[in-house]
Protein backbone atom coordinates (compact mmCIF):
# COMPACT_ATOMS: atom_id res chain seq x y z
CA UNK A 1 0.00 0.00 0.00
CA UNK A 2 1.37 3.44 -0.96
CA UNK A 3 2.34 5.91 1.76
CA UNK A 4 -0.08 8.50 0.37
CA UNK A 5 -2.93 6.03 0.54
CA UNK A 6 -2.13 5.16 4.16
CA UNK A 7 -2.01 8.84 5.13
CA UNK A 8 -5.37 9.52 3.48
CA UNK A 9 -6.93 6.51 5.22
CA UNK A 10 -5.59 7.59 8.62
CA UNK A 11 -6.87 11.12 8.11
CA UNK A 12 -10.31 9.78 7.20
CA UNK A 13 -10.33 7.46 10.25
CA UNK A 14 -9.28 10.29 12.60
CA UNK A 15 -11.88 12.63 11.19
CA UNK A 16 -14.62 10.03 11.61
CA UNK A 17 -13.46 9.20 15.16
CA UNK A 18 -13.43 12.93 15.98
CA UNK A 19 -17.04 13.30 14.81
CA UNK A 20 -18.06 10.28 16.90
CA UNK A 21 -16.35 11.71 20.00
CA UNK A 22 -18.14 15.01 19.48
CA UNK A 23 -21.53 13.25 19.23
CA UNK A 24 -20.76 11.17 22.33
CA UNK A 25 -19.70 14.27 24.26
CA UNK A 26 -22.99 16.00 23.40
CA UNK A 27 -24.87 12.85 24.41
CA UNK A 28 -23.08 12.76 27.77
CA UNK A 29 -24.17 16.36 28.38
CA UNK A 30 -27.76 15.40 27.53
CA UNK A 31 -27.57 12.50 30.00
CA UNK A 32 -26.34 14.80 32.81
CA UNK A 33 -29.05 17.38 32.07
CA UNK A 34 -31.75 14.85 32.96
CA UNK A 35 -32.52 13.08 29.69
CA UNK A 36 -34.49 9.83 30.03
CA UNK A 37 -32.57 6.55 29.97
CA UNK A 38 -34.62 5.36 27.04
CA UNK A 39 -33.87 8.42 24.88
CA UNK A 40 -30.18 8.37 25.75
CA UNK A 41 -29.96 4.64 24.99
CA UNK A 42 -31.62 5.04 21.60
CA UNK A 43 -29.21 7.85 20.67
CA UNK A 44 -26.21 5.67 21.64
CA UNK A 45 -27.62 2.87 19.50
CA UNK A 46 -27.98 5.27 16.60
CA UNK A 47 -24.32 6.28 16.85
CA UNK A 48 -23.26 2.61 16.99
CA UNK A 49 -25.31 1.73 13.90
CA UNK A 50 -23.80 4.66 12.00
CA UNK A 51 -20.28 3.47 12.86
CA UNK A 52 -21.04 -0.11 11.84
CA UNK A 53 -22.33 1.00 8.42
CA UNK A 54 -18.84 2.32 7.62
CA UNK A 55 -17.39 -1.19 7.38
CA UNK A 56 -13.77 -2.31 7.16
CA UNK A 57 -10.86 -1.30 9.36
CA UNK A 58 -11.81 2.39 9.13
CA UNK A 59 -14.39 1.91 11.86
CA UNK A 60 -11.85 0.71 14.48
CA UNK A 61 -10.98 4.17 15.97
CA UNK A 62 -14.67 5.11 16.04
CA UNK A 63 -15.65 1.86 17.78
CA UNK A 64 -12.86 2.35 20.29
CA UNK A 65 -14.11 5.89 20.98
CA UNK A 66 -17.64 4.53 21.41
CA UNK A 67 -16.50 1.87 23.91
CA UNK A 68 -14.34 4.38 25.81
CA UNK A 69 -17.30 6.72 26.24
CA UNK A 70 -19.66 3.87 27.06
CA UNK A 71 -17.71 2.41 29.98
CA UNK A 72 -16.97 5.80 31.50
CA UNK A 73 -18.14 5.94 35.10
CA UNK A 74 -20.19 9.05 34.28
CA UNK A 75 -22.55 6.91 32.16
CA UNK A 76 -25.31 5.12 34.05
CA UNK A 77 -24.47 1.44 34.63
CA UNK A 78 -27.94 0.46 33.43
CA UNK A 79 -27.30 2.16 30.08
CA UNK A 80 -23.70 1.02 29.66
CA UNK A 81 -24.55 -2.64 30.39
CA UNK A 82 -27.39 -2.72 27.87
CA UNK A 83 -25.37 -0.97 25.16
CA UNK A 84 -22.28 -3.10 25.76
CA UNK A 85 -24.49 -6.19 25.34
CA UNK A 86 -25.72 -4.79 21.99
CA UNK A 87 -22.12 -4.05 21.05
CA UNK A 88 -21.12 -7.68 21.85
CA UNK A 89 -23.97 -8.96 19.67
CA UNK A 90 -22.48 -7.09 16.68
CA UNK A 91 -18.92 -8.46 17.14
CA UNK A 92 -19.54 -11.73 15.20
CA UNK A 93 -20.63 -9.65 12.19
CA UNK A 94 -17.30 -7.80 12.02
CA UNK A 95 -14.16 -8.92 10.21
CA UNK A 96 -11.93 -10.98 12.49
CA UNK A 97 -9.09 -8.44 12.34
CA UNK A 98 -11.42 -5.60 13.32
CA UNK A 99 -13.23 -7.60 15.99
CA UNK A 100 -9.91 -8.70 17.55
CA UNK A 101 -8.62 -5.11 17.88
CA UNK A 102 -11.87 -3.79 19.30
CA UNK A 103 -12.30 -6.77 21.66
CA UNK A 104 -8.83 -6.34 23.18
CA UNK A 105 -9.39 -2.60 23.52
CA UNK A 106 -12.72 -3.18 25.27
CA UNK A 107 -11.23 -5.74 27.69
CA UNK A 108 -8.47 -3.29 28.60
CA UNK A 109 -10.97 -0.49 29.22
CA UNK A 110 -13.32 -2.53 31.45
CA UNK A 111 -10.48 -4.29 33.30
CA UNK A 112 -10.92 -2.13 36.40
CA UNK A 113 -14.73 -2.53 36.34
CA UNK A 114 -14.95 -6.16 35.25
CA UNK A 115 -17.34 -7.01 38.13
CA UNK A 116 -19.87 -4.57 36.66
CA UNK A 117 -19.66 -6.13 33.17
CA UNK A 118 -19.09 -9.85 33.86
CA UNK A 119 -21.67 -11.11 31.35
CA UNK A 120 -20.47 -8.79 28.59
CA UNK A 121 -16.79 -9.61 29.24
CA UNK A 122 -17.58 -13.33 29.03
CA UNK A 123 -19.29 -12.83 25.64
CA UNK A 124 -16.31 -10.81 24.32
CA UNK A 125 -13.83 -13.44 25.50
CA UNK A 126 -15.84 -16.26 23.93
CA UNK A 127 -15.85 -14.54 20.54
CA UNK A 128 -12.16 -13.57 20.81
CA UNK A 129 -11.32 -17.22 21.56
CA UNK A 130 -13.25 -18.28 18.44
CA UNK A 131 -11.14 -15.88 16.35
CA UNK A 132 -7.88 -17.25 17.76
CA UNK A 133 -9.10 -20.81 17.19
CA UNK A 134 -9.85 -20.08 13.55
CA UNK A 135 -6.28 -18.78 13.27
CA UNK A 136 -4.96 -21.98 14.94
CA UNK A 137 -3.57 -19.96 17.85
CA UNK A 138 -4.60 -22.57 20.39
CA UNK A 139 -2.81 -21.33 23.49
CA UNK A 140 -3.97 -17.73 22.98
CA UNK A 141 -7.56 -18.91 22.56
CA UNK A 142 -7.39 -20.97 25.76
CA UNK A 143 -5.78 -18.12 27.73
CA UNK A 144 -8.56 -15.75 26.68
CA UNK A 145 -11.23 -18.17 27.98
CA UNK A 146 -9.33 -18.71 31.24
CA UNK A 147 -9.94 -15.02 31.95
CA UNK A 148 -13.70 -15.63 32.40
CA UNK A 149 -14.32 -15.66 36.19
CA UNK A 150 -16.49 -18.78 36.20
CA UNK A 151 -15.98 -19.57 39.89
CA UNK A 152 -14.71 -16.32 41.41
CA UNK A 153 -17.10 -13.77 39.92
CA UNK A 154 -20.38 -12.48 41.33
CA UNK A 155 -22.44 -13.87 38.45
CA UNK A 156 -23.77 -17.40 38.88
CA UNK A 157 -23.16 -19.17 35.57
CA UNK A 158 -25.28 -22.22 34.61
CA UNK A 159 -23.61 -25.62 35.02
CA UNK A 160 -23.76 -26.36 31.29
CA UNK A 161 -22.08 -23.04 30.44
CA UNK A 162 -19.22 -23.67 32.87
CA UNK A 163 -18.85 -27.28 31.71
CA UNK A 164 -18.81 -26.26 28.04
CA UNK A 165 -16.21 -23.55 28.70
CA UNK A 166 -13.91 -25.84 30.70
CA UNK A 167 -14.12 -28.48 27.97
CA UNK A 168 -13.30 -25.90 25.32
CA UNK A 169 -10.26 -24.71 27.31
CA UNK A 170 -9.09 -28.31 27.76
CA UNK A 171 -9.56 -29.06 24.05
CA UNK A 172 -7.56 -25.97 23.04
CA UNK A 173 -4.73 -26.69 25.49
CA UNK A 174 -4.55 -30.27 24.19
CA UNK A 175 -3.14 -28.92 20.93
CA UNK A 176 -0.05 -27.56 22.71
CA UNK A 177 -0.04 -28.21 26.47
CA UNK A 178 -1.62 -31.49 27.68
CA UNK A 179 -0.66 -30.78 31.30
CA UNK A 180 -2.78 -27.62 31.36
CA UNK A 181 -5.55 -29.52 29.57
CA UNK A 182 -5.67 -32.12 32.37
CA UNK A 183 -6.19 -29.38 34.97
CA UNK A 184 -9.31 -28.11 33.17
CA UNK A 185 -10.72 -31.55 32.32
CA UNK A 186 -10.49 -32.26 36.07
CA UNK A 187 -12.61 -29.16 36.72
CA UNK A 188 -15.09 -30.36 34.13
CA UNK A 189 -15.21 -33.76 35.89
CA UNK A 190 -16.71 -32.06 38.96
CA UNK A 191 -19.55 -30.65 36.84
CA UNK A 192 -20.35 -33.34 34.26
CA UNK A 193 -22.44 -35.45 36.70
CA UNK A 194 -24.80 -32.47 37.21
CA UNK A 195 -25.36 -31.90 33.49
CA UNK A 196 -28.22 -33.51 31.57
CA UNK A 197 -26.91 -32.33 28.20
CA UNK A 198 -26.00 -35.51 26.30
CA UNK A 199 -23.92 -33.65 23.73
CA UNK A 200 -21.77 -32.09 26.47
CA UNK A 201 -21.38 -35.53 28.06
CA UNK A 202 -20.04 -36.85 24.74
CA UNK A 203 -17.62 -33.91 24.46
CA UNK A 204 -16.46 -34.58 28.02
CA UNK A 205 -15.80 -38.27 27.34
CA UNK A 206 -13.95 -37.50 24.10
CA UNK A 207 -11.82 -34.80 25.68
CA UNK A 208 -11.06 -36.93 28.75
CA UNK A 209 -10.04 -39.84 26.52
CA UNK A 210 -7.64 -37.55 24.63
CA UNK A 211 -6.13 -36.27 27.89
CA UNK A 212 -5.55 -39.85 29.08
CA UNK A 213 -4.06 -40.68 25.68
CA UNK A 214 -1.63 -37.73 25.86
CA UNK A 215 -0.70 -38.66 29.44
CA UNK A 216 0.15 -42.21 28.25
CA UNK A 217 -2.60 -43.78 30.34
CA UNK A 218 -3.39 -45.89 27.32
CA UNK A 219 -5.64 -48.59 28.74
CA UNK A 220 -7.93 -46.04 30.43
CA UNK A 221 -8.01 -44.02 27.22
CA UNK A 222 -8.85 -47.16 25.19
CA UNK A 223 -11.80 -47.95 27.46
CA UNK A 224 -13.25 -44.48 26.99
CA UNK A 225 -12.62 -44.40 23.24
CA UNK A 226 -14.35 -47.76 22.95
CA UNK A 227 -17.32 -46.49 24.96
CA UNK A 228 -17.62 -43.51 22.59
CA UNK A 229 -17.63 -45.82 19.57
CA UNK A 230 -21.03 -47.20 20.67
CA UNK A 231 -22.77 -43.82 21.13
CA UNK A 232 -25.46 -43.47 18.49
CA UNK A 233 -25.55 -39.70 18.93
CA UNK A 234 -22.04 -39.60 17.44
CA UNK A 235 -21.64 -39.69 13.66
CA UNK A 236 -20.63 -43.04 12.13
CA UNK A 237 -17.27 -41.71 10.90
CA UNK A 238 -16.40 -40.35 14.34
CA UNK A 239 -17.43 -43.63 15.99
CA UNK A 240 -15.06 -45.56 13.75
CA UNK A 241 -12.29 -43.05 14.54
CA UNK A 242 -12.95 -43.58 18.26
CA UNK A 243 -12.77 -47.36 17.73
CA UNK A 244 -9.50 -46.95 15.83
CA UNK A 245 -8.11 -44.84 18.69
CA UNK A 246 -9.21 -47.51 21.17
CA UNK A 247 -7.35 -50.17 19.19
CA UNK A 248 -4.17 -48.09 18.93
CA UNK A 249 -4.18 -47.24 22.65
CA UNK A 250 -4.76 -50.90 23.56
CA UNK A 251 -1.75 -51.99 21.52
CA UNK A 252 0.39 -49.29 23.15
CA UNK A 253 -0.73 -50.15 26.70
CA UNK A 254 1.48 -52.10 29.08
CA UNK A 255 0.96 -55.87 28.88
CA UNK A 256 -1.20 -57.34 31.62
CA UNK A 257 -4.70 -58.54 32.51
CA UNK A 258 -6.37 -55.18 31.78
CA UNK A 259 -4.95 -55.06 28.29
CA UNK A 260 -5.82 -58.72 27.69
CA UNK A 261 -9.47 -58.00 28.52
CA UNK A 262 -9.47 -54.97 26.23
CA UNK A 263 -7.88 -57.01 23.42
CA UNK A 264 -10.63 -59.62 23.79
CA UNK A 265 -13.34 -56.93 23.69
CA UNK A 266 -11.97 -55.39 20.50
CA UNK A 267 -11.21 -58.71 18.79
CA UNK A 268 -14.83 -59.80 19.24
CA UNK A 269 -16.06 -56.49 17.78
CA UNK A 270 -16.73 -57.16 14.09
CA UNK A 271 -16.18 -53.50 13.24
CA UNK A 272 -12.46 -53.86 14.03
CA UNK A 273 -11.95 -56.05 10.95
CA UNK A 274 -12.40 -52.87 8.87
CA UNK A 275 -9.51 -51.10 10.61
CA UNK A 276 -5.97 -51.03 9.17
CA UNK A 277 -4.48 -52.10 12.54
CA UNK A 278 -6.56 -55.30 12.77
CA UNK A 279 -3.57 -57.51 11.87
CA UNK A 280 -1.67 -56.44 15.00
CA UNK A 281 -4.80 -56.78 17.14
CA UNK A 282 -5.30 -60.35 15.93
CA UNK A 283 -1.70 -61.35 16.66
CA UNK A 284 -1.80 -59.85 20.11
CA UNK A 285 -5.11 -61.47 21.01
CA UNK A 286 -3.92 -64.88 19.79
CA UNK A 287 -0.61 -64.49 21.71
CA UNK A 288 1.50 -64.71 18.57
CA UNK A 289 5.04 -63.35 18.47
CA UNK A 290 5.16 -59.99 16.66
CA UNK A 291 8.28 -59.11 14.68
CA UNK A 292 9.54 -55.57 14.12
CA UNK A 293 8.86 -55.98 10.40
CA UNK A 294 5.13 -56.33 11.21
CA UNK A 295 4.97 -52.87 12.80
CA UNK A 296 5.67 -50.54 9.88
CA UNK A 297 2.04 -50.12 8.83
CA UNK A 298 0.86 -49.74 12.41
CA UNK A 299 3.58 -47.19 13.30
CA UNK A 300 2.30 -44.93 10.50
CA UNK A 301 -1.03 -44.62 12.36
CA UNK A 302 0.52 -43.17 15.52
CA UNK A 303 0.22 -39.52 16.55
CA UNK A 304 3.39 -37.56 17.46
CA UNK A 305 2.93 -37.94 21.24
CA UNK A 306 2.57 -41.71 20.79
CA UNK A 307 5.99 -41.91 19.16
CA UNK A 308 7.85 -40.72 22.26
CA UNK A 309 10.92 -42.60 23.49
CA UNK A 310 10.86 -44.26 26.93
CA UNK A 311 13.61 -44.15 29.56
CA UNK A 312 15.26 -47.34 28.24
CA UNK A 313 15.69 -45.88 24.74
CA UNK A 314 12.87 -47.77 23.01
CA UNK A 315 9.70 -46.21 21.64
CA UNK A 316 6.31 -46.71 23.33
CA UNK A 317 5.28 -49.11 20.56
CA UNK A 318 8.52 -51.10 20.75
CA UNK A 319 8.20 -51.41 24.52
CA UNK A 320 4.57 -52.57 24.28
CA UNK A 321 5.44 -55.20 21.64
CA UNK A 322 8.44 -56.47 23.65
CA UNK A 323 6.20 -56.95 26.70
CA UNK A 324 3.59 -58.70 24.57
CA UNK A 325 6.17 -61.04 23.07
CA UNK A 326 7.51 -61.79 26.54
CA UNK A 327 4.02 -62.78 27.72
CA UNK A 328 3.58 -64.91 24.62
CA UNK A 329 6.90 -66.63 25.33
CA UNK A 330 5.78 -67.37 28.88
CA UNK A 331 2.93 -69.45 27.44
CA UNK A 332 5.25 -71.35 25.08
CA UNK A 333 8.20 -72.10 27.37
CA UNK A 334 8.65 -73.39 30.90
CA UNK A 335 11.99 -71.57 31.07
CA UNK A 336 14.36 -69.78 28.75
CA UNK A 337 17.88 -68.33 29.01
CA UNK A 338 18.48 -64.59 28.87
CA UNK A 339 20.39 -64.98 25.60
CA UNK A 340 17.61 -66.96 23.90
CA UNK A 341 14.97 -64.61 25.27
CA UNK A 342 16.89 -61.59 23.95
CA UNK A 343 17.15 -63.23 20.54
CA UNK A 344 13.42 -64.00 20.55
CA UNK A 345 12.51 -60.44 21.53
CA UNK A 346 15.13 -58.90 19.21
CA UNK A 347 16.83 -57.04 22.10
CA UNK A 348 19.93 -57.52 24.23
CA UNK A 349 19.91 -60.27 26.94
CA UNK A 350 20.39 -57.68 29.72
CA UNK A 351 17.41 -55.64 28.50
CA UNK A 352 15.30 -58.80 28.25
CA UNK A 353 16.20 -59.69 31.85
CA UNK A 354 15.34 -56.18 33.05
CA UNK A 355 11.92 -56.11 31.36
CA UNK A 356 11.05 -59.63 32.55
CA UNK A 357 12.07 -58.71 36.10
CA UNK A 358 9.92 -55.56 36.02
CA UNK A 359 6.85 -57.41 34.70
CA UNK A 360 7.18 -60.16 37.33
CA UNK A 361 7.64 -57.56 40.10
CA UNK A 362 4.53 -55.63 38.97
CA UNK A 363 2.48 -58.85 38.84
CA UNK A 364 1.88 -58.58 35.09
CA UNK A 365 3.66 -61.90 34.48
CA UNK A 366 4.08 -64.97 36.72
CA UNK A 367 7.51 -66.49 37.11
CA UNK A 368 10.94 -66.02 38.69
CA UNK A 369 14.47 -65.20 37.58
CA UNK A 370 17.57 -67.28 38.24
CA UNK A 371 20.40 -64.77 37.87
CA UNK A 372 23.11 -67.37 38.63
CA UNK A 373 22.16 -69.58 35.67
CA UNK A 374 20.77 -66.60 33.65
CA UNK A 375 17.38 -68.25 33.16
CA UNK A 376 13.79 -67.01 33.39
CA UNK A 377 11.41 -69.63 34.82
CA UNK A 378 7.77 -69.15 33.87
CA UNK A 379 4.99 -70.35 36.15
CA UNK A 380 3.54 -73.63 34.86
CA UNK A 381 -0.08 -73.49 33.79
CA UNK A 382 -2.00 -76.74 33.95
CA UNK A 383 -5.23 -76.54 32.00
CA UNK A 384 -7.11 -79.52 33.48
CA UNK A 385 -6.98 -78.53 37.18
CA UNK A 386 -8.25 -75.06 36.23
CA UNK A 387 -11.05 -76.59 34.15
CA UNK A 388 -12.01 -78.90 37.06
CA UNK A 389 -12.22 -75.94 39.44
CA UNK A 390 -14.49 -74.07 37.05
CA UNK A 391 -16.82 -77.09 36.67
CA UNK A 392 -16.87 -77.54 40.45
CA UNK A 393 -17.77 -73.89 40.96
CA UNK A 394 -20.57 -74.12 38.38
CA UNK A 395 -22.06 -77.23 40.02
CA UNK A 396 -21.93 -75.54 43.41
CA UNK A 397 -23.84 -72.51 42.08
CA UNK A 398 -26.47 -74.74 40.42
CA UNK A 399 -26.99 -76.60 43.71
CA UNK A 400 -27.49 -73.31 45.52
CA UNK A 401 -30.15 -72.24 43.01
CA UNK A 402 -31.99 -75.57 43.39
CA UNK A 403 -31.96 -75.26 47.18
CA UNK A 404 -33.44 -71.76 47.02
CA UNK A 405 -36.18 -72.95 44.63
CA UNK A 406 -37.03 -75.89 46.90
CA UNK A 407 -37.29 -73.57 49.91
CA UNK A 408 -39.60 -71.12 48.17
CA UNK A 409 -41.71 -73.68 46.17
CA UNK A 410 -41.59 -77.13 47.86
CA UNK A 411 -44.74 -78.36 46.03
CA UNK A 412 -43.22 -77.57 42.63
CA UNK A 413 -40.03 -79.41 43.52
CA UNK A 414 -42.02 -82.45 44.71
CA UNK A 415 -43.99 -82.64 41.46
CA UNK A 416 -40.76 -82.23 39.43
CA UNK A 417 -39.08 -85.07 41.33
CA UNK A 418 -42.11 -87.40 40.91
CA UNK A 419 -42.22 -86.60 37.19
CA UNK A 420 -38.51 -87.40 36.80
CA UNK A 421 -38.96 -90.73 38.69
CA UNK A 422 -41.90 -91.68 36.46
CA UNK A 423 -39.85 -90.95 33.34
CA UNK A 424 -37.02 -93.07 34.73
CA UNK A 425 -39.41 -96.08 35.20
Amino acid sequence: MKVETVIVRLQRENKMAGNVRQQLSQLASLSHSGGSHRDVTEKYKGILETILKTGGSEMVPSLQAFVEALVNENVSLVISRQLLSDFCAHLPNLEDSVAKQVAHFTLDKVHTRVISFEEQVAAIRQHLADIYERQCMWREAANVLVGIPLETGQKQYPTDYKLETYLKIARLYLEEDPVQAEAYINRASLLQADSKNEELQIHYKACYARVLDYRRKFIEAAQRYNELSYKTIVAEEERMQALKNALICTVLASAGQQRSRMLATLFKDERCTQLPAYNILEKMYLDRIIRSSDLQEFAALLQPHQKAVTSDGSSILERAVIEHNLLSASKLYNNISFAELGSLLEISPSKAEKIASQMITEGRMHGCIDQIDSIVHFEAREALPTWDKQIQSLCFQVNQIIEKISQSSPDWMLKTTESQMAEGQ
